[in-house]
């Protein structure tokens, strides 16, 4: 990951955890990864969604992460959907 902090966030807090992972997706401020055990990583401006903590219990066998330009909708393996980000 690279670029300008302001844009791709602090990223070093979550550079070890970015290991094996499936998907990456970006919206205009954040990005979110899905890891080979079906959980989330996510960094960058929470208001844009670089901040899954509220749902991070919810976020288990993602299957696909798709994001818009200030949220991210993960959709699971049950079907059911998490939402992140800016409303």
């Amino acid at each position: 990951v690279w670029g300008h902090p302001r844009y791709v966030g602090d990223w070093s807090a979550v550079q070890d955890q970015l290991k094996n992972m499936q998907q990456f997706q970006a919206t205009l401020g954040a990005f979110a990864a899905i890891a080979a055990d079906g959980s989330v990583v996510a960094w960058g401006n929470p208001l844009m969604g670089g901040d899954c903590s509220a749902v991070q219990t919810q976020l288990r066998n993602v299957q696909q992460i798709q994001a818009t330009t200030c949220a991210f909708a993960a959709i699971l393996a049950d079907g059911s959907v998490v939402v992140w980000g800016h409303p």
